[in-house]
């Protein structure tokens, strides 16, 4: 929750997904799309900070409570069905056409929806799309992340998604110690599994080709940690490399979660971007 206060709304998309929606701050309108594992509250320190002069929108994706689950496998495509609607729905009382940022698997679907030429899109920030994570080599993973789901196995799901991010050993024993002792709510476990679960399906249908995204050409933002991982720092020179127009920040000293333990940074980088582009 927001410290500005909020209110939360329903969507519907095409084909009949509900999707929730939180609504916090006025001004040019700001959709913010959340990373695997996340959700309503994922963006919510950011917003926080940009909330006195723009009108922040923060979705529950498909596939993640309180919104729908899919009865059946995911893909890209039913996700940019459902930024249509809730592009339309945001445009619709003012006019305003709508900055969209995404982080990590979110930033994948920003760009799948930018490059869908979409006329309530005014400007495009991601922040570390994770395309090396897609395509064929994501089948067998999904087939054991699958697996350990239905067992209720959280070790042997969080393994899995450990191999799907390439994330180093050292990462890994930080977060497990910094884990120690605490007992993760159950019905927040199951909800980000089966989130997770179903952009599994969608990475594995998808590609890591980067060149496709040169054909976007709104006011683009790419941001990224200078310590995150490899192969995400050479991802995004590719990401650099496919829309040569677009701005670039690369944030010293922080990593893939920059929009929880730097919040600051990000807001500042979104206000200033977001200045300068067009109305």
């Amino acid at each position: 929750m927001t410290k500005h206060g909020s209110r939360d709304q329903e969507i519907v998309s095409a084909d009949g997904t509900r999707l929730v929606i939180r609504r916090v701050g006025s001004g040019d309108p700001v959709l913010l799309l959340h990373g695997s594992g996340g959700g309503l509250h994922s963006w919510a320190a950011v917003a926080d900070l940009l909330a006195d002069d723009h009108e922040l929108w923060l979705l529950a994706r498909r596939g993640y409570g309180p919104s729908d689950v899919p009865p059946g496998p995911k893909s890209f495509a039913d996700e940019v069905g459902d930024l249509r609607a809730v592009l339309a729905a945001i445009r619709g009382p003012s006019g305003r056409r709508v900055h969209l940022v995404g982080a990590s698997y979110g930033a994948i679907l920003a760009l799948h929806t930018a490059a869908a030429n979409l006329p309530e899109l005014r400007s495009l920030a991601v922040f570390e799309a994770p395309f090396f994570a897609a395509g064929e080599r994501v089948l067998p993973l999904l087939d054991r992340y699958r697996d350990a789901l239905g067992r209720g196995d959280s070790r042997a799901a969080t393994a899995v998604l450990n191999e799907l991010t390439l994330t180093p050993a050292e990462i890994i024993a930080r977060f497990e110690a910094a884990m120690a002792g605490r007992e993760p709510d159950p019905a927040e476990q199951r909800r980000s599994g089966i989130g997770w679960l179903h952009d599994l399906e969608a990475l594995a249908a998808d590609s890591t080709e980067t060149a496709r995204w040169s054909s976007i050409t709104l006011p683009t933002l790419i941001m990224q940690g200078a310590e995150t991982w490899e192969p995400m720092p050479s991802t995004m020179e590719g990401l650099a490399k496919a829309i040569p127009h677009a701005r670039r920040v690369v944030w010293e000293g922080q990593t893939h979660f920059v929009t929880s333990t730097a919040p600051g940074l990000v807001a500042d980088a979104l206000r200033e971007f977001f200045a300068e582009v067009p109305a």
